[in-house]
């Protein structure tokens, strides 16, 4: 079981992108000392969050670990070139030793698909072009490519080359069941995010994808699936809720009123901190006991958790780095060892 954290650097009210930038860094740091499996960076263009190149910021964590798999959390595939994409992470994975990973989905926000002069009206195709041609890139030292939303390559080789043989290649999920069988049928890990609701209700889309990974011939025990969730820890779960509350909810509130989501407040978040709720809130041994109840459920072989979101205090976030660590992570990795 590997467990990790991710994060979109959210950048809050008087803060700046450079201070943030700064922050990740030490962020991945700390949580390589802690013993950490993954850190996870995810792509986004707007003013609330501090990170547009993934690659670039998970390099400067590089230089800074040893261990850590560095991951992006999501590279959004359709509106970025996959040639870039590999070449990007290729340059990471020589700089980490053979730590890289890409994850990539079609992304929650479209703001990148106009900033790069891409149609929207492209955007299912799009994605699954340029997934089919960076599949390709990873698995062959020279390609001949030929597609209908990019030029075609003709015997291309790309440098610089990775450490790792293959550089994994994860596919997020949002819940689309379409999704779900191309992972599995292209024999890719899936990483699914549960951001609301009783994650029992997602069950079933293991299920699918274990059913689809069966149906193409491949090994059972080869298949990776991966939990991706918001959460927190702190010395206490009353205090992981205080800190936790005001930054979350202003986020998903301010979300929700781009996409139309009613408005919430603390009965909401209580209810999402339950036994049916869908983030992961509480101390050390709350926590652990959770993952290890999904484990249960999902049979997953990774978590991760997103603990900086909004106007996260950094001091705070950094003992939770800490927690997550030196006292979850034992715990569960006991448990589902």
């Amino acid at each position: 079981m590997e467990i990790g954290i991710y994060t979109f650097a959210d950048v809050g009210p008087g803060g700046s992108h450079p201070q943030r930038l700064r922050q990740l860094v030490e962020e991945m740091e700390l949580a390589d000392q802690v013993g950490l499996d993954v850190f996870g960076l995810g792509e986004h263009h707007r003013a609330d969050y501090a990170v547009s190149s993934p690659a670039v910021a998970l390099a400067a964590g590089a230089a800074r670990t040893k261990n850590i798999r560095l991951t992006s959390a999501v590279t959004v595939l359709g509106s970025d070139d996959p040639v870039r994409v590999f070449q990007q992470y290729a340059t990471l994975d020589g700089l980490s030793s053979g730590r890289a990973e890409i994850m990539a989905g079609r992304g929650s926000f479209i703001e990148s698909f106009p900033l790069f002069g891409y149609d929207l009206s492209d955007y299912e195709a799009l994605f699954a072009e340029k997934l089919e041609l960076l599949l390709k890139l990873i698995d062959n030292e020279t390609v001949t490519w030929q597609g209908e939303l990019r030029p075609s390559l003709d015997k291309a080789t790309l440098y610089p080359r990775p450490e790792q043989h293959r550089i994994p290649l994860w596919i997020a999920v949002g819940g689309t069941p379409q999704s779900v069988v191309r992972a599995a049928t292209l024999g890719l890990p899936m990483a699914l995010a549960i951001i609301g609701g009783d994650p029992k209700r997602f069950a079933p889309y293991f299920d699918l994808y274990r059913e689809a990974w069966a149906r193409a011939s491949r090994k059972p025990d080869e298949a990776k699936l991966s939990l991706n969730m918001h959460g927190f820890v702190a010395d206490s779960t009353d205090a992981a809720k205080d800190i936790f509350y005001e930054p979350h909810t202003a986020v998903m509130n301010r979300i929700g009123k781009e996409r139309g989501w009613q408005p919430s407040g603390r009965r909401e978040f209580e209810a999402a901190c339950g036994p049916k709720g869908h983030l992961l809130i509480g101390d050390p041994d709350r926590v652990a006991d959770r993952i290890i109840e999904l484990h249960k459920l999902f049979r997953n072989d990774r978590i991760l958790v997103q603990m900086a979101i909004g106007a996260m205090p950094h001091k705070e976030l950094l003992r939770a780095i800490e927690l997550l660590g030196t006292r979850v992570a034992p715990k569960v990795k006991e448990a589902t060892s």
